[in-house]
């Protein structure tokens, strides 16, 4: 997979599951996913072109919000239940598996470099 199509996919998760929560709960920090979201949909075109500086900036952003997701917000999930429990995990697999495609996509160039 290329990493701007993850990215991608990535991205629409944030964005949708934050909204969604938000309007679930109806808190502001349920919105921080979807800015993160949002964020990483503005690296979008800067991947396609296999910009450095734009993949390093969407592999920070995934990084953070995954270490968000996983430390902060699974644990609070997993004591409610319920459908944000799902929410969280969803956006959980899609940061994983972008962060995964990220770091063999910057293997790979490295073994293109020599």
């Amino acid at each position: 997979m290329k990493p701007s199509i993850v990215n991608l996919l990535n991205s629409v998760c944030l964005i949708t599951m934050g909204t969604w929560a938000y309007f679930d709960v109806n808190s502001p920090t349920a919105l921080i996913p979807a800015f993160f979201g949002i964020l990483l949909l503005m690296c979008h075109f800067g991947l396609k072109k296999e910009n450095k500086l734009i993949a390093h900036i969407a592999v920070g952003l995934t990084f953070l919000i995954l270490i968000a997701l996983v430390g902060m917000r699974l644990p609070k999930s997993l004591d409610t239940g319920g459908i944000g429990l799902y929410r969280v995990i969803a956006m959980i697999i899609t940061s994983s598996l972008s962060l995964l495609v990220f770091i063999k996509s910057f293997i790979n160039a490295r073994k293109k470099q020599n």
